[in-house]
């Protein structure tokens, strides 16, 4: 027998009091005045035989109810071998409770099946046993919890946006086994096993000391319908214009007879809709034209009709209308009629216009380009690579010259980057980096049979890993056509060619005005956007009032937090991973700034719901450290795992109460004797 308190054992010092209460009474005595002598003898006989019986009597049920009840509070238990052998190692329950949990099975979601299963674990294990609570977004706590309160734990989980992997839970678990210098740990995981969260096979490495315990939680989804992703063809999103919005949608299993509807609400009120058609891969491609008649932030919301899953039926965007993005274009000689005509195509570009050695203000411009400049001095090289550190975006078509030091002396005060030569061979582009942030999301698609520009001529750049060179376009022998540095916080676009039509096609080309617009946007940083829940990278918000002593302040119904943030160029890095998961709209300002209007969304690895086969995964799960136990959902519980214990202490309450009892009817039965008058 063990005992989870067993200080408690030292108020037995307590059965000390009854015992000298009674050698106490022994010594009292009483006079007894009675006329008849003859009777004195047999009263005095009788009432000492029956006081001395009473006494022993109320002396043993007094000793036997401080005993009861001091067993009660010390809480006896037997302990089985395998329950004694199990508290030497840490126990840990993993609850998976991303957004597919959220899936119901008849009237409970999976997540509330996974919670009743761990609560009846948890109830029948030996008392003593500790837990640790671990969720898809966090660990409950980071000191193992006794059973009540690793049940109350377990009531304040609820569904996150946080996606997380098996891989990483296993490294949570070898963490806790090393910090609380355990002999190992039995990790009980209540999940539903997607594809995308869960390995096909076991590794020895992450499951080292650990004894994996599987318990699947799940039910049959017929099909999925979601939003994948959502962009504008425009970088801008005009006022009182007609706007673009293209929608990428998936299906996930197979298709209800209906189609289904995606419907676009801006700032609360219903736009417009489309009728979804999936294609042999089960996506569908749309497109949707609306306006927005005020300026300012936009929330665009689309909602897709799902009923079987209803977690992933929203996509959310947010957008600044009448952004008003601005191009400074300097000029060495003549304007360039191919730059004039990009971005004139759209209202929503402001341009000037103006030669390279005129005064101008560079921090109302979003993007500065120089045309056919064929000498950078130190002055403009440290102007420019002020206005990277700021976050601009620069663009440098160069013109030719001979003379490439006259380029080299501003471009070293850049970064490590330099002309080498001149080829004077035509040559057609070979590669495009389609994963570039030139490029990615800016086509609807490319065109298979598309045509790459054509240079007459080009400089050979040589660039040290300083300036983070990535080549846009290049040529087959490597040498870039346009590349991408990142020596600052800006960009710097440099391409190896003039941007006219004797040094090549590139200016008429199919990429020419999407680049100078996707150069533009960029440097603003702040117009579009549309944020994964959980992701690790900041969001770059263009603020300039920010600071350790005025910060960024996140807002929603209910919501104030302040979110890590760090300055970045001309505003500030937020991470906002480490702030909210939830998704939703979301306001970011400080004060005496603008505020900035933030869209939440939730992990589209969610909703491709892809379930592992439980026979295949159990067979590529065995050994002698891993056991599965049946489908939770199916009323099986988890404790069986574990063992269980009659609750002792509530025996030794009831005997407790009894003898009190006892003794309450000894001591009335006394006092309706001595009540009796002799006669």
């Amino acid at each position: 027998m063990s005992f989870l308190y067993p200080l408690f054992l030292l108020a037995g010092l307590s059965i000390a009091i009854p015992i000298i209460i009674h050698l106490f009474n022994l010594r009292r005595y009483k006079t007894v005045y009675f006329p008849n002598t003859r009777f004195l003898k047999n009263i005095q006989l009788h009432s000492q035989k029956q006081s001395q019986l009473k006494y022993k009597w109320l002396l043993a049920l007094r000793i036997l109810f401080l005993l009861f009840l001091i067993l009660a509070f010390a809480q006896p238990f037997f302990a089985r071998k395998d329950q004694t052998a199990a508290t030497d190692r840490l126990q840990v329950i993993f609850i998976d409770n991303s957004s597919s949990m959220s899936v119901k099975k008849g009237a409970r979601s999976l997540l509330d099946i996974a919670k009743d299963a761990a609560r009846n674990q948890i109830q029948n294990v030996a008392p003593g046993t500790k837990f640790f609570i671990l969720t898809s977004d966090r660990p409950l706590s980071y000191q193992p919890m006794p059973a009540e309160k690793a049940v109350g734990a377990l009531n304040t989980v609820d569904i996150t946006s946080v996606s997380r992997n098996a891989s990483s839970v296993f490294a949570t678990v070898q963490g806790l086994v090393q910090s609380e210098a355990a002999e190992g740990a039995d990790l009980y995981y209540y999940s539903d096993f997607q594809r995308n969260a869960f390995p096909a096979h076991a590794s020895e490495g992450p499951l080292n000391q650990v004894n994996f315990h599987g318990i699947p939680v799940r039910t049959d989804v017929a099909s999925n319908v979601f939003i994948d992703t959502a962009f504008f063809t425009s970088p801008v999103l005009h006022t009182n214009q007609s706007n673009r919005l293209v929608i990428r949608s998936k299906l996930v299993g197979k298709g209800s007879a209906d189609a289904p509807v995606v419907q676009l609400s801006i700032n609360g009120q219903v736009k417009t809709a489309a009728s979804l058609s999936f294609d042999e891969k089960n996506e569908s491609i749309d497109t949707l034209s609306f306006q927005v008649n005020t300026a300012g932030w936009q929330r665009l919301m689309l909602t897709v009709a799902d009923a079987a899953v209803r977690y992933d039926d929203t996509f959310r965007i947010t957008a600044r209308s009448a952004s008003n993005l601005s191009v400074l274009v300097l000029n060495e000689s003549q304007p360039n009629p191919y730059i004039q005509a990009a971005f004139r195509a759209y209202n929503g570009f402001r341009m000037d216009q103006k030669k390279t050695g005129e005064q101008a203000d560079w921090k109302q411009y979003n993007l500065i380009i120089f045309n056919g400049i064929t000498r950078v001095d130190e002055v403009l090289g440290k102007r420019i690579s002020e206005a990277l550190q700021q976050g601009q975006s620069i663009c440098i078509f160069p013109g030719r010259t001979t003379n490439l030091d006259a380029l080299n002396t501003g471009l070293s005060r850049i970064g490590d980057i330099r002309f080498t030569g001149v080829d004077t061979a035509t040559q057609t582009a070979a590669t495009l980096q389609q994963g570039s942030e030139l490029v990615r999301d800016l086509f609807e698609r490319i065109p298979d049979n598309v045509q790459l520009p054509v240079a007459n001529w080009h400089y050979n750049i040589r660039a040290g890993l300083s300036a983070n060179q990535q080549s846009i376009l290049s040529f087959r022998n490597g040498d870039p056509l346009l590349a991408q540095y990142s020596p600052s916080r800006g960009k710097l676009y440099l391409a190896s060619t003039s941007a006219d039509l004797q040094s090549g096609n590139f200016p008429g080309s199919y990429f020419f005005a999407p680049f100078l617009y996707q150069m533009t946007a960029q440097s603003k940083g702040g117009d579009v956007y549309a944020i994964t829940a959980g992701e690790a990278l900041p969001v770059y918000l263009p603020m300039t009032n920010a600071g350790e002593r005025n910060m960024v302040h996140l807002y929603a119904d209910g919501v104030d937090i302040i979110p890590p943030q760090r300055p970045s160029g001309a505003g500030l890095d937020v991470y906002l991973a480490q702030a909210v998961q939830q998704p939703g709209f979301y306001t970011l300002a400080a004060s005496g700034a603008d505020s900035t209007s933030i869209a939440l969304n939730q992990n589209r690895a969610e909703s491709y719901l892809e379930l592992w086969n439980l026979d295949k995964l159990q067979e590529n799960w065995s050994g002698n450290t891993i056991t599965w136990s049946k489908d939770a959902s199916s009323g099986a519980g988890a404790g069986q795992h574990t063992g269980s214990s009659f609750p002792l202490w509530k025996v030794c309450v009831i005997l407790a109460l009894l003898m009190l009892a006892a003794e309450s009817y000894l001591l009335a039965a006394a006092n309706r004797n001595q009540t009796v008058a002799p006669r």
